[in-house]
């Protein structure tokens, strides 16, 4: 594979990579660090704001959703262990369920899911080829292959699955009654929903793989990548999520071949041991949540040193620079197992920073 356009150096970076997910040692945490690419990799032709651009998830003008995207990867320089992508599938926080019947309800900045099943029949969530958003996924990711072959790689949307699936399908408040009610009602449908999870996943995997067979969610993996996650558990005990959730996760994390956990705000630590038994679970992925201490605070070591003790790597998205040197101090050589995940505002920031993750 020759180099990206946005990554002239990706072919050492995947090898990096790919020697780190494989349990070898570089010497310092994986590293994503990001910069301004200031002038961009490229000029794309400029297309104007559609007036009906409401986020942009929005399914309003195929070729403004493809270019944003596009737009935004010129803009942005990679050091590291970055996988240069572009995600023009992802239509909501939750894809799956737009796939399986929710409708989009665009607002500034998201797009929420709204609910469409009202009575507890029978689960027949069938693949509908022609349905709007999976149709739109397609095209996106097909015009954006054409545009973007050479320069970045393709990520998978963000399907989620389980039982945050079918919060958007039937209503959060809903489905806990539905847990204690009928519970074996659930169950069926978390098994139609994983099922189509992996129907529409490996049509997605086949698309935007590349010549090894890596693929994209957040990090790039040597095999069939995945992002898997529960926000329903923090309202749920630690019983009630390994009844329900943790079948899924099991089954799941064995059909793929590297995996990560979203794990997204207090409310769900007290699942940690029971993540952490889950022999694939790869990684954690810790989300502290809003207006509460940052992913990398000393608040939430103690829960660092639970997941690195247990052999599982650990991610952590937007990394302040100056909370490198701590967090290597805390962890040691335990940090190797670390991907980090920073923001500089120069391009001449970016080795330095990887720099200082090195352990001597």
């Amino acid at each position: 594979m020759s180099n990206l356009l946005y990554h002239p150096d990706w072919e050492e970076a995947r090898a990096r990579a790919n020697h780190w997910w494989r349990g070898g040692d570089l010497g310092r945490a994986a590293m994503q660090v990001y910069a301004p690419q200031d002038p961009p990799w490229e000029i794309l032709s400029p297309l104007p704001k559609p007036e009906s651009w409401v986020t942009d998830y929005s399914t309003g003008d195929l070729a403004y959703h493809v270019y944003v995207r596009l737009r935004n990867a010129s803009a942005t320089a990679c050091f590291g262990e970055v996988a240069p992508c572009v995600n023009p599938g992802d239509l909501a926080p939750n894809c799956l369920a737009l796939y399986l019947g929710c409708q989009g309800v665009e607002s500034p900045g998201t797009v929420w899911c709204e609910p469409f099943l009202n009575e507890p029949l029978p689960p027949e969530f069938c693949h509908d080829p022609e349905n709007f958003y999976w149709r739109f996924t397609l095209e996106a990711i097909e015009q954006t292959l054409e545009q973007a072959r050479g320069k970045v790689l393709i990520q998978f949307p963000d399907l989620i699955e389980g039982l945050d699936t079918l919060a958007a399908m039937r209503g959060t408040e809903q489905l806990l009654c539905d847990l204690v009610e009928r519970p074996e009602w659930v169950q069926a449908c978390l098994r139609q929903i994983t099922d189509r999870y992996f129907h529409y996943y490996d049509i997605l995997y086949d698309l935007i793989r590349d010549e090894v067979g890596g693929s994209v969610f957040w990090a790039w993996a040597p095999g069939r990548m995945a992002k898997f996650q529960c926000d329903v558990s923090a309202m749920i005990s630690p019983g009630m999520f390994r009844e329900f959730m943790v079948p899924v996760l099991e089954e799941m994390t064995e059909r793929v071949s590297y995996c990560m956990y979203h794990w997204d705000g207090p409310g769900a630590i007290p699942h940690l041991e029971t993540l952490l038994s889950i022999p694939q679970l790869d990684m954690i992925q810790w989300t502290p949540g809003a207006n509460i201490e940052p992913c990398a605070h000393p608040r939430w070591w103690p829960l660092f040193h639970q997941v690195l003790d247990a052999g599982k790597k650990l991610l952590l998205i937007g990394v302040g620079k100056d909370e490198l040197s701590t967090l290597k101090k805390e962890f040691g050589v335990q940090s190797k197992q670390m991907l980090l995940n920073v923001y500089v505002p120069h391009q001449s920031e970016g080795e330095e920073v990887l720099r200082m993750m090195e352990l001597d």
